[in-house]
């Protein structure tokens, strides 16, 4: 029966075989002319220039992180060096995969284009073609990096400890898991901070300076900061999202496994079933994604492709959903399950499958709220569009006020699915729940993913001077990515709320600590000092966003005062100057706030205990829910007010266009909420768990007493075994007791 564990790296398998199949198909569709051509070799020049002066500091970031884990892994009984080697592959395959999304995305944006000559069904194709690649990659990595590791290292523990199946043996492999977790969510919170001030910095002077000042379109040709801003749809929304959601997913199985270890559980496989289910439930989720992607397709130019994508979408959700039931009736035993921890309840098998059905649901619920608070011709949207009729201040406050509504039904939702989940397991219900809704994490990203192909081949479209008819089919497939990205990032935010709040109740048994208490003056002052967390982190986010921008628009307008000829197409502008000024800011800015996530746990935890550090963790977990929601979403719906003017939109009875007063106070408005939507706000689900597992590395070492030490936990599960015993032979005995 513990066979069943290596079905998990042979799907991760599985899913890379796929993907390098899928990236075959998208290398070998058409290019274009040679412009066509030559423009995408700027973007993806642009791109690896930047991912190499990232993975430079990177580099050193994890040699330093890894000799101290290793040093300080034999520094505490029970604890292992070995965490320091996990740790480095964890950051290895973090950056590994924003490597193969950037790869395939400055491919395929080419050919998507090309592709839109033909119809929008073979563009869509291409570009969620190119999608599905990062998405399988991403969750191919994760699965085989965690399974294989998890294979490896228990069975060199249960050997090394004679046998000790859940013991001291399941406490290092798990350890060993956690090292992994937090190489992997470090790369990706500088990845995500980084290509967020890469993008948005060239965002901002591309659209400053070339459609406010000098009128022209955001992607032409004669725009110097045009070439940054599509390479930073690369960095940003392709490798920073790939290494953002592989931290996401395999920070949520952690959390489950270790979650599973405090669970009594009579089952075949000798007690470790709930251990190994997430793994196995990640595993599956990868399946069934890989066939969810067959069923995005359209046929006519009159279909729907955001139909398309959620067709895909809900098939894979539902596949997951039915396969877990059985999967969870053949794992887990007959009977109550019980949780090593004081006031959790008792629950069945069917409680487990519960909480993974409410998992999928509040997903699909955050991201059905995000599209209605982002999309095109919905309320909120409308009334910015409304608001931008008069003037640019308008626009900015009732961006700021739907964001800030935008997080009354998420907050709502959220805080059912916590309450739920765990009346169905108990704290593992709330990790099993956020590891069922990050299940198909495959397929939520390749519909993300497909967004910045999109809009890189608007870009290409527009600068190459191709056919009307292909900048609007680009247009279309941009519009949805618009949408679908801003859900996703609901959805990334929603389960880092609940891997938060499992990596906490883990940490909190790590640590020796039952409870945090509130009514104490240092805990409570550490809950306050935690809510500010995200604030400071999102201030230098954004300060360092509106710094590099404005040595963009400065070198932009360089450019058209000191280059003859832009204007009228007799000269080219100095794209890669643009290009290194994204490059060097984003790399110079993203050092503050990543040390923030990494230090402030560190510190806290060694000066002033384990309890403490909870109440900080619980401070920056609701105060970075919050922050991350209400950016993700005000973003989000000031962008689609903006392209909704493209098109043309009726405020008061009259028809306003692209160009009018309207349509400049909405870019106002998109200016100030693209880095609320790119760099800050998708940030704080890192954050959020990157503090945890930071501390969760360190609970040992603050440990307040033996309570989180596997002798402990033996301990207890002895007690409670001998209780269940006596209750049975008690049952057993009373119908022959004679009465007196």
């Amino acid at each position: 029966m513990e066979q069943v564990i290596y079905i998990v790296p042979a799907l991760g398998i599985l899913g890379l075989i796929v993907m390098a199949i899928k990236s075959a198909w998208v290398n070998k569709q058409p290019t274009g002319d040679e412009n066509m051509v030559e423009l995408a070799g700027h973007i993806a020049k642009g791109a690896m220039a930047f991912l190499k002066a990232e993975w430079k500091v990177m580099f050193y970031f994890v040699v330093i992180a890894g000799i101290i884990l290793a040093w300080s892994g034999t520094l505490v009984e029970n604890s292992t060096p070995v965490i320091a080697v996990s740790f480095v592959l964890g950051a290895f395959l973090s950056a590994f995969a924003g490597y193969i999304g950037m790869n395939i995305a400055t491919k395929a944006n080419v050919r998507t284009t090309e592709a839109a000559k033909t119809g929008l069904a073979k563009a869509l194709k291409v570009s969620f073609t190119g999608g599905t690649v990062m998405g399988l990659g991403v969750a191919g990595l994760a699965v085989l990096g965690m399974g294989s590791l998890f294979i490896v290292f228990y069975n060199v523990y249960v050997v090394s400890t004679g046998g000790d199946v859940n013991g001291l043996a399941m406490e290092r492999a798990l350890e060993v898991l956690a090292g992994f977790s937090l190489g992997a969510e470090s790369i990706a919170l500088f990845a995500r901070v980084g290509g967020g001030i890469y993008t948005k910095a060239a965002d901002v002077g591309a659209d400053l300076v070339g459609k406010v000042e000098a009128g022209i379109p955001e992607d032409d040709v004669r725009n110097p900061a045009t070439i940054a801003d599509n390479v930073g749809d690369n960095v940003g929304d392709v490798a920073g999202m790939g290494a953002d959601l592989f931290g996401s997913y395999v920070a949520t199985i952690l959390a489950s496994m270790v979650l599973g270890r405090e669970i009594v559980s009579d089952d075949q496989m000798g007690g470790i079933a709930p251990i190994l289910l997430p793994l196995v439930i990640a595993g599956m989720g990868l399946a069934f994604s890989i066939l969810g992607t067959f069923f995005v397709k359209i046929s006519k130019e009159t279909d729907s492709v955001q139909t398309a994508l959620n067709k895909g979408n809900w098939i894979s959700i539902l596949l997951t959903v039915a396969a877990s039931y059985f999967l969870i009736d053949f794992m887990l035993p007959e009977g109550d399950l019980v949780m090593i921890r004081e006031g959790s309840p008792t629950f069945t098998k069917m409680g487990v499958f519960g909480a993974v059905f409410i998992g999928l649901i509040v997903g699909a619920l955050m991201s059905m709220i995000t599209e209605y608070y982002t999309a095109m011709g919905k309320r909120p949207v409308n009334s910015i569009i409304k608001q931008s009729s008069t003037g640019h201040a308008t626009n900015i406050i009732g961006g700021l006020s739907m964001g800030m509504e935008s997080t009354v039904l998420p907050i709502l939702v959220l805080a059912a699915g916590i309450y739920t989940s765990f009346l169905s397991a108990g704290l593992y219900g709330v990790a099993i729940a956020a590891a069922g809704m990050m299940a198909t994490t495959a397929m939520q990203l390749a519909i993300d993913a497909f967004g910045p192909i999109a809009d890189n081949a608007g870009g290409i479209a527009e600068m190459s001077g191709c056919d009307k008819k292909v900048r609007e089919r680009t247009d279309i497939l941009d519009a949805v990515g618009n949408t679908t990205a801003a859900t996703g990032k609901g959805f990334a935010i929603a389960s880092a709320a609940l891997t938060a709040l499992a990596l906490f109740a883990a940490y909190v048994g790590l640590a020796g600590i039952n409870s945090i208490d509130i009514y104490k003056a240092d805990v409570l002052s550490g809950l306050f000092v935690g809510a500010m967390i995200p604030f400071i982190f999102s201030s230098l986010a954004i300060a360092a966003v509106g710094r590099a921008a404005m040595d963009m628009v400065n070198e932009v307008r360089r450019q058209f005062r000191e280059i003859p000829g832009i204007m009228e197409y007799k000269a080219k502008p100095e794209y890669d100057r643009c290009v290194q000024i994204s490059t060097k800011a984003s790399i110079r800015e993203m050092i503050a706030p990543g040390a923030i996530a990494l230090l402030v746990p560190i510190i806290v935890g060694f000066s002033f205990g384990p309890e403490v550090l909870g109440g900080v963790l619980a401070g920056v977990t609701v105060s970075g829910v919050l922050m991350g929601i209400f950016q993700n979403n005000a973003g989000g719906a000031w962008d689609n007010a903006k392209k909704s003017f493209e098109k043309g939109v009726e405020i008061n009875g009259k028809m306003e266009y692209k160009g009018s007063e309207p349509h400049k106070a909405s870019v106002t408005g998109d200016t100030v909420g693209d880095p609320f939507k790119d760099t800050s706000g998708p940030s704080m689900n890192i954050l959020i768990k990157l503090t945890s597992i930071v501390s969760l590395v360190i609970a040992p070492h603050i440990a307040e007493g033996p309570d989180g030490s596997a002798e402990a936990m033996q301990s207890v599960e002895k007690e409670i075994k001998s209780e269940v015993v006596q209750i049975e032979m008690a049952a057993l005995e009373e119908p022959f007791r004679i009465k007196e």
